[in-house]
């Protein structure tokens, strides 16, 4: 995790973006912390401090992405993604989450209830908000679960190549129920295709460690490690376009390789499937809350000033160069009266 000559380990991607998001292609390294300001400022949040990365421009500022999906892979520092794709290196890769992305999205669109989903198998961590309660209820999450789901008549296992691995050996169960997670969050998705066309920003933040264990299991320069990585990388294509394309072209999709984190992650406990949408007192300066209805308010309240005043301005002119014995009913009428007289 540290660079040497310009030369950094570790990977930051962008798998799939809309065109309202700007990505330049070059090799800027990214600090690890400010991770989560990449995604914040994506879709159009702020953030505490200025990020000056030359990786993110500024965008379409009145369009932004009704979802980021964000998959931090454990356990190598550079993945064979297509080359579609671009890549920036990380400086200093610490521990990061995206908890602040999601209270930003809490206190935003609190009445709207958009998905937020952070999960990680391996630690059976996970943390859903929202309308991700209703959407992923049957989604499987811990291992005996995903052990389960996998020996099902419609799992991954009845068309992914094996190759070297073995459904049989728990740590290659644990990379082949992480992918079936991958699975089976688009697939759900699928089936709740009006969730995804709704204003509120929906957040998905996964956490892989199945490619890790099978490199501390077997080597990294293991025929198993090998073809994990493969499958993994096909894997994560195959999520990142049916995720794209569930939000109609308008989703950010970025992936995260991360060799080892430089220190542990301190993480506040959250309770599985906790439903409750309002959160205490947090230290980020998040804006008063406010919805789409703003915008809609402000744009009634401006035309209509704008409509007056050119009403005024039309009315004084005409007023002004009035002719009082041709143009105005009162002048001629009073003429004809005294003339009667």
């Amino acid at each position: 995790n540290v660079c040497f000559l310009g030369v950094c380990a570790d990977e930051f991607s962008v798998l799939r973006s809309p065109q309202s998001v700007v990505f330049r292609d070059g090799s800027w390294p990214i600090p690890g912390e400010r991770i989560p300001d990449v995604a914040a400022l994506t879709m159009g949040f702020s953030v505490e401090d200025d990020l000056s990365w030359p990786g993110l421009g500024v965008g379409d500022l009145f369009h932004r992405p009704r979802a980021t999906v964000l998959v931090t892979v454990k356990g190598v520092d550079k993945l064979a993604l297509p080359a579609k794709g671009i890549s920036y290196p990380i400086e200093n890769a610490v521990p990061f989450s995206l908890d602040s992305v999601a209270n930003a999205i809490h206190t935003l669109f609190s009445e709207e209830t958009p998905v937020v989903l952070q999960l990680a198998p391996s630690e059976e961590r996970v943390y859903m908000v929202g309308k991700a309660n209703s959407v992923f209820e049957d989604l499987s999450v811990t291992l005996r679960q995903l052990r389960n789901r996998l020996f099902q008549d419609n799992s991954i296992l009845s068309s992914l190549p094996l190759n070297s691995l073995s459904r049989n050996n728990e740590v290659d169960f644990l990379f082949l129920s992480e992918l079936q997670v991958l699975h089976d969050i688009a697939s759900l998705l699928s089936r709740h295709k009006h969730l995804a066309k709704d204003r509120s920003p929906d957040l998905y933040s996964l956490e892989l460690a199945g490619l890790e264990e099978i490199g501390k299991r077997y080597g990294e320069d293991s025929q198993q490690f090998k073809d994990a990585s493969q499958i993994l990388v096909d894997s994560l294509q195959k999520f990142a376009d049916e995720m794209f394309n569930l939000y109609g072209g308008n989703a950010v999709v970025e992936v995260v390789a991360v060799k080892a984190f430089n220190s542990p992650l301190t993480r506040k406990s959250r309770s599985i499937l906790q439903s409750s949408q309002s959160e205490a007192e947090t230290p980020y300066n998040l804006a008063y809350p406010y919805n789409y209805n703003y915008s809609v308010i402000f744009n009634i309240i401006l035309w209509m000033m704008i409509g007056l005043a050119l009403a005024v301005i039309v009315i004084s002119y005409n007023l002004w160069n009035m002719d009082p014995g041709y143009d105005s009913i009162i002048y001629r009428m009073t003429n004809q009266k005294i003339r009667m007289d």
